[in-house]
């Protein structure tokens, strides 16, 4: 299974260094220049690992690291930054980073840590959900329903990975909200939000099957089986 990684780094040595080194492990790589660039990337396509620098033009690391982490991306990220001092390791890891490495730094300790985070994202969490002649793939976002691909919406996906993790249990709205959304100080409740989403998940899902999977419960949440919660 391919690794995809994005690489955001301005330095154009540097940069071009990490995408021949990455093409060679048989690695995915794409590299944006620029921070904006980068978030957005980020922000519309799907990689197993963001190496990340911080002084970028546009926005900085930091700052994208922060507002991904805010929409509860779950993307290994690897920082790699010239600054070396404690107080900015801290602020890296403490916005969300899986490690940080200081530049200049030997490509056989980059490829280690690189192997050591992937094993480490992976060794708890199945990359394959099966439900029936449901199935979804963790790493490529890939969702097929009878051998049919269901396209989703990357919130969709997370709301159905979460459903599939939870399978013939019952999720309630509060903790989709806590736990998709990381929404649970808001005076208002998410829960016409959610409802819509499942709706639209439903359809895609369950439409043209005759074995409806996704189940609401009244009053409660929500379940995702063969048979309806009791």
């Amino acid at each position: 299974m391919t690794v995809r990684v994005l690489v955001i780094e301005d330095d154009e040595k540097i940069g071009a260094g990490l995408m021949e080194v990455f093409e060679r492990e048989g690695y995915a790589p794409t590299w944006s220049r620029t921070g904006e660039d980068g978030f957005f990337r980020w922000s519309t396509e799907t990689f197993d690992l963001v190496v990340l620098d911080l002084g970028l033009p546009g926005r900085n690391g930091i700052e994208i690291l922060s507002a991904r982490r805010k929409l509860n991306h779950e993307c290994l990220v690897l920082i790699l930054s010239a600054h070396d001092g404690v107080s900015d390791r801290v602020q890296g890891l403490a916005a969300g980073a899986d490690d940080y490495l200081v530049k200049p730094f030997a490509v056989a300790e980059l490829l280690a840590r690189i192997q050591a985070l992937l094993r480490r994202g992976r060794t708890n969490t199945p990359l394959r959900l099966n439900v029936k002649d449901l199935q979804l793939d963790v790493v490529t976002r890939k969702v097929e329903r009878a051998g049919r691909r269901v396209e989703l919406t990357a919130r969709e996906f997370d709301l159905l990975n979460y459903l599939m993790s939870h399978a013939r249990e019952i999720v309630t709205r509060e903790m989709l909200a806590r736990d998709i959304w990381k929404d649970v100080g808001r005076a208002t409740p998410l829960d016409n939000v959610i409802d819509v989403h499942i709706a639209r998940l439903r359809r895609k899902v369950d439409g043209g099957s005759t074995v409806r999977l996704i189940h609401t419960v009244r009053g409660v949440g929500f379940s995702l089986g063969e048979e309806e919660p009791d």
